[in-house]
């Protein structure tokens, strides 16, 4: 009973934190309520806490509007549609709400290209997350976020001090929440086109109480601010933000291994793989976030005693809306590219770029209103059937061959893999996006093996 009543005052906190500041101007309209000047400069921030600051310079926090694709995207697809199509109008503003908040809180909408060297280019700053009290409402989505940057710095450790600004301890900083309120998102049609928070929430991590900020934030031991006399601790939360983007953070969260049905088969017979895929460590779907753009798929590939390759496709199982989960070669989509850009006869680009055709793709669909898939988030009116990897959710596909007459005798090597593409490569090409944006990324593979035995 002792231990239940020290933890009230933190639970306290935090919920105080949740609801109290319902009044405060939060999502749309906190629009321009705060000058680029009432946020410290993340320069201005790596003067003390040197570790933390290159920490986040390298991550995608601080390129969140820097970065190639998301500047594309903003100013080549959603600005221009947004001046044209009511519906999303809203994306103006909104995209920047999350990557580009300095920008949004100061009213400087559109900002000026990265270019241009605006405070717009901070992204997601130090002092931004810094100065988030909470979120209004019940579920954080679409920058909900309450900012005070008056309130001084938030954080979430008692007992410490800074000779160079005030500190205000808030349990809100490590709840899975304070991320939700960009990692959840609704478009202009009210579906959940981000729900990576809400996907969490019902995840066996979540159960075990793990939250965002223990895999993307993982304590260390350390000293944040050594230059000023700070102090050290076993558990200085690192910045790096590391996921989608990072190869490492990729590799291994995806396992895959391959077994064949028989170990001795004949040429002009049968043997069928079943390969076992499993989201291991994602408290998240995979792909998540931003999934209408992302890719992950699972290619098997034979190699037969002579060294030739043989390409297996994936065995359909028949469920509506298979036909999106398995690459083609011909597939069209991102049809409303055209639409947004004007041109006419626009016949859109290959649906599944350069992911092999039958191999099996782990994806959600987001569907246009005449339901043509579209990488542009906000403009999704409908879903497809969800085919991705749940929280240590494992799928099994199979794999038919019928060996050819001709396959040699001797050993079979048969190897499956899992993939990641952070972009469509199509797209890609398309809209000029530096070519590591949409190169594969290896996640997991596996390899079995079975022996082609001699007819006679």
């Amino acid at each position: 009973m002792k231990q239940l009543w020290l933890l009230l005052p933190v639970a306290l906190l935090i919920v105080l934190a949740l609801v109290a500041f319902a009044d405060d101007p939060a999502g749309d309209a906190a629009l321009g309520t705060q000058p680029y000047e009432a946020f410290e400069t993340d320069a201005t921030c790596a003067e003390c806490h040197v570790d933390i600051a290159r920490q986040h310079q390298q991550g995608m926090m601080s390129q969140s509007f820097t970065h190639h694709w998301d500047e594309i995207e903003y100013f080549e697809l959603a600005l221009p549609h947004a001046e044209k199509v009511e519906k999303v109008a809203g994306v103006k503003a909104g995209c920047n709400g999350c990557h580009a908040p300095l920008a949004f809180l100061a009213g400087d909408i559109p900002p000026k290209p990265p270019s241009e060297g605006t405070r717009a280019n901070e992204g997601v700053s130090c002092a931004l997350c810094h100065s988030i009290t909470g979120h209004d409402g019940e579920v954080p989505f679409n920058f909900n976020f309450i900012v005070d940057p008056s309130a001084g710095m938030q954080g979430t450790r008692p007992g410490v001090e800074s000779p160079g600004h005030e500190i205000v301890v808030n349990p809100y900083l490590g709840t899975a929440e304070f991320c939700g309120t960009c990692h959840n998102e609704k478009d202009p049609w009210g579906l959940w086109v981000k729900a990576t928070h809400l996907e969490w929430k019902d995840s066996p991590q979540a159960a075990a109480g793990i939250v965002c900020q223990d895999c993307h934030m993982p304590p260390a031991a350390g000293n944040n601010a050594p230059e000023t006399g700070g102090l050290d601790h076993p558990d200085v939360r690192q910045h790096l933000f590391h996921g989608a983007h990072d190869t490492g953070k990729l590799m291994g969260a995806v396992e895959v291994r391959i077994h064949p049905s028989e170990l001795e088969v004949r040429p002009g017979k049968e043997v069928v793989f079943t390969a076992t895929v499993v989201n291991a460590k994602a408290g998240h779907m995979i792909p998540s976030g931003s999934a209408e753009e992302r890719v992950v798929w699972l290619h098997v590939e034979a190699v037969d005693a002579a060294g030739r390759s043989h390409h297996l496709a994936v065995d359909a199982k028949g469920f509506e809306g298979e036909e999106l989960t398995i690459a083609s070669a011909d597939a069209m989509a991102y049809q409303d590219i055209g639409d947004i850009k004007g041109l006419e006869a626009f016949a859109g680009l290959k649906r599944d770029g350069n992911v092999p055709a039958g191999d099996r793709i782990f994806r959600l669909p987001y569907l246009d209103e005449q339901g043509r898939m579209t990488v542009a988030q906000w403009n999704t009116a409908a879903f497809g059937t969800d085919y991705r990897l749940a929280p240590l959710q494992a799928k099994n596909e199979t794999f038919t061959w019928n060996l050819p007459d001709d396959l040699p005798s001797g050993k079979v090597a048969v190897t499956a893999t899992v993939w990641y593409s952070r972009l469509v490569s199509s797209v890609a090409d398309y809209m000029g996006i530096p070519a590591e944006e949409a190169e594969p990324v290896m996640m997991s593979t596996h390899s079995t093996s079975f022996i082609v035995t001699s007819d006679s």
